[in-house]
């Protein structure tokens, strides 16, 4: 954070900075979520204005949405803040990291629905279960069985 003051509306190079309401609005969350995430840790401002207001960039808004995403997906705020601190040591770059992320979350989530799935696989018969494969696409049928050995439960089928 560069800790120089800044006059309302300025920016850095071509990066816009966002005050709390501003931020909130195009995330379209509350300035009091903003301010608890900033809180916690899970955000965190650019600079401060001469006013001493909280300036917010771009990276800070795509960062809000992978929050509120993850929350959606019924992380704890625990494991989005070690999830985000986790991506930011990976790359400075900010479509190497994001790629990264949304990845790894789409993993996770794939992850926690074989979860879901385990108890329904395992009661299925053999003849049930290669039923069940056979109206999967080859793709898919790979994927869940690629989780299930990832999870240590053994193969699919």
């Amino acid at each position: 954070m560069n800790p120089v003051l800044r006059k309302e509306g300025d920016s850095v190079g071509d990066t816009k900075l966002f005050r709390i309401g501003e931020l909130a609005k195009k995330a379209n969350v509350s300035p009091r979520t903003i301010d608890f995430y900033t809180s916690m840790g899970l955000l965190e401002p650019q600079q401060r204005s001469e006013k001493n207001y909280r300036l917010y960039s771009n990276e800070t808004l795509l960062r809000l949405k992978r929050i509120e995403q993850m929350k959606q997906d019924k992380y704890t705020l625990e494991e989005i803040k070690a999830n985000l601190d986790q991506w930011n040591k990976v790359s400075a770059e900010e479509q190497v990291t994001k790629k990264l992320s949304d990845l790894q979350l789409h993993m996770q989530k794939l992850e926690r629905e074989v979860k879901e799935l385990e108890p329904v696989i395992g009661k299925l018969k053999p003849q049930q279960a290669k039923h069940l494969t056979t109206k999967l696409m080859p793709q898919t049928a790979a994927c869940i069985e690629a989780l299930m050995l990832l999870l240590g439960k053994g193969p699919f089928m």
